[in-house]
């Protein structure tokens, strides 16, 4: 069932398009966030869906209804700021009844609500206290709990980890997803942060620009980019992109890579001409070092160290960086020579525009001992 639909929306705010032509389906229970860099519209977006801000052009319908013109207070969504909002003065029972009793609620069934909201979060030992009294994880379940309380058919937040600690917002990521699947509701939730997105959603949307860059699963979006967009914003570090040139192109693509020379890549080019500018990209973990001969290959520029894995940079001769995940039992250090192996099953192949071209299901040949790796040889890089 189809609880959220966004057809052809804009926002224009002066002469500024904010959202170009959003088009979205949302299923009941879904959770979804949308993720973005600064100035996406992705907290337009939000606000546009809570009824904050108007639309500017296409259609937003709820449970089928369309729903443009109506008030916040009459489109059955609740709303969590990033801020905490919290009336200081007033007790935790107090704020997370507060919309309840501006709704008229009958006392009963507020006291019933707020009770069972208060459980539900962890928060019914804490009722009376003031928000001056609480931890910033236990304020932002407050705030989480006055949007709740009001028993919303869709819950939106709008980056509402981003004022805690790093602890805190692994401990509230946690408590979020947990509430998810205890109320199994719909809620759709804004972040900058990619480990958020991929941590939390059943459906991620990567907003670019004002416009959907590409919508799927977290899996779908890391393993199979539409673009080189969204291929460089999910990933941390992010994926490792070097120019190529098309050669020849055809349903698999002759490719000089630059890294290997020129190789068949099982990419669809039959749309593009010869010559045509391509980027070539691999993530991190799917690239391996090795000690270089000699004076051969090239140098570590950089190792940090993450306590589980290290992550070593590395500079080609055409000044392109380039990252690598290795073990910590690898132990590179800054100067060490190595030789680079790419998993070749893992690559991705970008056209000039940025779009992804189509992956054959097939992969290219290996070499003869069956190893599913390409090495990067001294002087090619």
């Amino acid at each position: 069932m189809i609880k959220l639909k966004l057809d052809n929306v804009n926002k224009q705010l002066g002469g500024a398009r904010i959202l170009r032509d959003v088009s979205l389906e949302i299923a009941a229970g879904e959770f979804v966030v949308f993720v973005g860099p600064s100035g996406c519209g992705k907290s337009t977006l939000l606000r546009l869906i809570a009824g904050l801000d108007s639309i500017c052009g296409g259609d937003l319908l709820i449970d089928g209804r369309r729903v443009n013109d109506l008030e916040p207070r009459e489109r059955g969504v609740g709303m969590v700021f990033q801020s905490y909002a919290l009336y200081p003065h007033m007790s935790v029972y107090d704020n997370i009844s507060f919309g309840l009793k501006l709704a008229k609620t009958e006392k009963s069934s507020l006291r019933e609500r707020v009770l069972k909201t208060a459980q539900i979060l962890q928060l019914d030992k804490l009722l009376q206290r003031k928000p001056r009294e609480l931890s910033g994880g236990q304020r932002q379940r407050v705030a989480m709990g006055r949007a709740m309380a009001r028993e919303p058919d869709i819950l939106l937040f709008d980056e509402p980890l981003s004022n805690l600690d790093a602890s805190l917002r692994v401990q509230m990521r946690n408590e979020i997803a947990r509430l998810h699947d205890r109320l199994g509701s719909t809620m759709i939730y804004v972040t900058h942060d990619q480990v958020e997105a991929m941590t939390l959603a059943d459906k991620i949307v990567v907003l670019n620009g004002g416009r959907v860059e590409q919508v799927g699963s977290p899996r779908e979006l890391y393993e199979r980019p539409a673009s080189r967009f969204v291929a460089g914003f999910l990933g941390s570090p992010t994926m490792n992109f070097l120019p190529a040139l098309l050669q020849a192109p055809g349903e698999n693509s002759q490719v000089d890579t630059g890294i290997w020379g020129t190789t068949s890549l099982p990419f669809d080019s039959s749309n593009l001409a010869p010559g045509t500018p391509l980027s070539l990209g691999i993530r991190p973990e799917h690239m391996s070092l090795k000690a270089a001969t000699g004076s051969s290959g090239i140098a570590v520029t950089g190792v940090e160290y993450l306590g589980s894995e290290t992550y070593v940079h590395l500079m080609t001769a055409q000044d392109e960086p380039l990252v690598c995940r290795c073990e910590v039992s690898a132990g590179w250090q800054v100067g060490d020579r190595v030789e680079l192996q790419l998993e070749i099953a893992h690559l991705h192949l970008f056209d000039a525009d940025g779009t992804a071209l189509k992956r054959h299901p097939q992969t290219i040949e290996t070499p003869s001992d069956g190893a599913p790796l390409r090495s990067v040889r001294a002087g090619v890089l």
